[in-house]
Order: C-alpha cells, then structure tokens, then sequence
C-alpha cells in the first residue's frame, strides 16, 4: 500500500487540529478582553428587604463603578433559594449572570434530597463577600450568664428547654442540634416561619432560646429583652466585643458563619473571573460600603476564588454529617 497517497488528507486534518486548538487557546486567553460591554445581572435568590438583598445592594454601586457597566440586583426567591440558584446554574458563562449566595447554599444539599443544580459542579467560585456570625441568645429569665453556667443548667433538665428557629433546616436549626451535641444535652425544636417570629417567642418567653444571625440580636441583646451567652464567630465581631466566642468559652470546634459568597456559572474563564473578583474588592475596600457592612453586623472578607471551593465543600460536608448524627431527613 502506497502511504504517501494518505499524507495529504492526513496533513490537512493535523493543519486543521492545530488550527482549531490555537483558535481555542486564543480565545482563551483573550477571554473577557471587551468585558464587560452591557450591564450585569446579579441574581439574589431571595426576596427584596433581606439580608442577601441589602449586601448585595450596597455592594453594586462601586463594583459598576469599577465595571464601568452597571450591576443591577434581579430578585428571583422562592423555594429556599433554589429557584434564583438553579437560575444561575443555567445561565451561559459569560460573566453576565452572577449570583450572591449565604448559608442556605452549603446546607440545602443536606436539606433538599433533589436540588435543581450541583451545589459545586455548576458554578464558578468568585469570591468570599462576608461573613455574619451566629449567636446562642436566650430569654433574661433564665438563670444564666455564661455558656458554661447555660449547659449545666440544659443538663439537668433534658428535653425541659426549648429553641426556636425560623424553620427546618435553616441555619439556627442545625447550629442549635450542632451544639446540643457538642454540649451533650437534648432541647426540644419549636419551627417558625422565619427569624421575626422565632425571636418574638424567646422575648416573650414562650421559649427559652435560640440560635440567630448576630446582626438580628444584637439590638434586643443591649436593650435587655434577649441575654447574648456567646457568639460562633472565630474570634469576637466588632458589632459585639463584649460577648466571648464559643472557642473561647471552651467549644472550639463551634463556628457557625454564614458567608456571603459571588459565584458565576460553571465553565466562566478566569479573566472574566478575575475582573468581577477586582470589582467587588473594590467595593469592599470602600469605607462607605464597609460603614453598612459592619452596621448590619457583616465583615468582609475578600477571598480568592479557590478559598471560596474549599469553604463550599467543607460546609456541604459538615452540615451534612450534622443532620446524619441529628437523623434529620432531607425533604
């Protein structure tokens, strides 16, 4: 056989591959080169007035100042925040679409036994926003004044002391079951329809406790209606330095934030990437922005986008094995 007369068609299907494959690398690397040329949607999975809205609001200003294309703030809630979430999850990964997420995105794959998306394979880590830690409060009425003074008093009144929080699965739920078993006690769960009424029932001392953002107690906390015994943070939040963390009272193991965190879909090129990450330090940096931040009880972070992964996963893992050992099936 005459191989030579192959060498032809097999030179032009090299030619091309290399062709095609430079092509490829070229627009790679020059990926977000014209970014961004209209304005940008950021996705907040739940409904105007919370507390993803307001940093998501606060932040948009200087990142489209720094974009020089406007950011604009698309509320799409419902159905725990899976509804704006899978939104994302579909949306083409040029940069246009992006998403703010909090403590609801590492817990619903514990929660939700189908999510409409994969919580790590769908989407492209940007960047850690901030961080609002949460906080053990409880009704002045109980004899207490410390951690350490509160378990005693929970251990020898098993199943007597009851903890509200602002549903099943929510983060004051499996933070409160987290620490009862850490602490070695058992409390009666009392769900409500969200975080106004879960606290109303502890300042009117239907019942004895519970587990909230920081920001949502504080007030409450100094006005004496609710006794803050601690707070999960990894060291004390400038919002409360009065109240000591669960790692210093002796629980090193309980730190519960919930992190705000800017995601793109999955397959976003890392310049582009890159670019929003620039804009959002930006607004971080701004002392404006971080005036509301720390009034809300936030702090910001600022992380790179591979510190974003690893806290994804980590958090999907633990609140998992928090509602394996609390037997808490997902719906």
């Amino acid at each position: 056989m005459n191989h030579s007369l192959f060498w032809p068609f097999g030179f032009v299907v090299a030619a091309l591959g290399f062709i095609l494959g430079s092509s490829i690398a070229a627009a790679q690397s020059s990926a977000g080169s014209d970014y961004p040329n209209r304005a940008l949607r950021l996705i907040v999975p739940f409904s105007a007035g919370g507390p993803v809205d307001i940093i998501s609001r606060s932040l948009t200003p200087k990142m489209s100042e720094s974009l020089g294309r406007q950011v604009v703030v698309d509320n799409r809630g419902g159905a725990g925040s899976t509804i704006g979430t899978a939104l994302v999850a579909k949306a083409a990964p040029d940069g246009y679409t992006l998403l703010v997420v909090s403590g609801s995105y590492v817990i619903n794959p514990a929660m939700i036994r189908k999510l409409p998306y994969d919580s790590v394979n769908d989407f492209t880590p940007i960047s850690i926003i901030a961080e609002v830690p949460a906080a053990l409060v409880v009704h002045p009425s109980l004899p207490v004044k410390t951690l350490k003074q509160f378990i005693a008093f929970a251990k020898a009144r098993p199943g007597e002391l009851d903890y509200s929080s602002p549903g099943r699965g929510t983060v004051g739920h499996l933070s409160a079951e987290l620490f009862s078993s850490l602490a070695g006690i058992k409390m009666v769960h009392v769900p409500y329809k969200g975080a106004a009424p879960a606290m109303i029932e502890v300042m009117s001392g239907q019942v004895q406790l519970l587990f909230a953002a920081l920001p949502g107690v504080i007030r409450e906390s100094r006005q004496g209606r609710l006794r803050m015994l601690a707070q999960a943070g990894r060291t004390r939040s400038q919002s409360a330095p009065d109240v000591p963390t669960f790692v210093e009272s002796g629980m090193p193991s309980l730190v519960v934030v919930s992190r705000f965190g800017l995601l793109a879909p999955a397959g976003t090129p890392r310049p582009i990437v890159d670019r929003v990450r620039n804009a959002l330090l930006h607004a971080l940096a701004d002392p404006v922005v971080n005036k509301r931040l720390m009034a809300f009880g936030a702090e910001k972070v600022g992380s790179t986008p591979e510190e974003q992964l690893v806290f994804t996963k980590s958090e999907i893992e633990r609140w998992k094995k928090v509602t394996r050992d609390a037997r808490i099936e997902p719906r």
